[in-house]
């Protein structure tokens, strides 16, 4: 493993980890109002095409942390738009 790898591969943990504590929190309580839809959106998008150039580019370090990623911010997403669709029924 060379000198770049070891760096992304930190920087993958680093910034995967440090998402993992608010997705937790999130899937536990089911909480998302202080979570705003568009950056949620925004950040999902983001991640799923960081996610799609790792995969085009071969990098693991990409690949890995971004699909663990995509798969919790689709999760919050998910939870945010039908916290979202039920307020707006009642």
């Amino acid at each position: 493993m060379n000198n770049a790898e070891v760096i992304g591969a930190v920087a993958a943990v680093l910034t995967t980890g440090s998402f993992l504590p608010q997705a937790y929190k999130v899937l536990r309580t089911r909480e998302t109002a202080a979570i705003s839809l568009v950056m949620y959106s925004m950040f999902t998008a983001g991640v799923t095409l960081w996610l799609v150039f790792g995969l085009y580019t071969m990098q693991w370090s990409i690949i890995i942390a971004n699909a663990v990623t995509v798969v919790l911010a689709g999760l919050i997403l998910t939870i945010k738009v039908r916290a979202v669709l039920r307020t707006t029924r009642e």
